[in-house]
Parts: structure tokens; C-alpha cells; sequence
């Protein structure tokens, strides 16, 4: 199954890529910040999450251990 791909030249090609590239409707800048604060906000939160799950995982281990060993 040959399938033989048609050859673009490269000026043909940046043209197309600047037709594309005006089809595209970027977001507003107050979008931009919404959006970035809201990934910072669930960054932290998350963080904080897994840095409280852990700490508690990790004394309950130690006590677990601590009983086991009759110390």
C-alpha cells in the first residue's frame, strides 16, 4: 500500500500556516489571569493535601512500628 504524500512547497506552507493561525481565537488577557489563578490556587491546595495525607500515613507507620518492635 504505497500512498504517496503531494509535495508543498515552502512558501505554500507558510501561507497556510498564516490562514490557520487567523482562524484562531486566542483568550482575552482577564481569561489568561482567571485561568492561571485558578491552576496556582489547585497547585496549593493540592500540595497541601498530599502534604497533610502524608504526614499522617507517616506517624501512624511510625507507631505501628514502634508497638511491633515493644519499644
Amino acid at each position: 500500500m504505497n500512498i504517496e504524500k503531494k509535495k508543498t512547497s515552502p512558501a505554500l506552507f507558510v501561507r497556510q500556516v498564516r490562514q490557520e493561525m487567523q482562524k484562531i481565537t486566542w483568550p482575552q488577557r482577564r481569561d489568561t489571569f482567571i485561568s492561571s489563578g485558578i491552576v496556582i490556587l489547585l497547585i496549593v491546595l493540592f500540595s497541601l493535601f498530599f502534604l497533610l495525607t502524608d504526614q499522617v500515613w507517616s506517624f501512624a507507620i511510625k507507631k505501628i512500628i514502634q508497638i511491633g518492635s515493644g519499644f
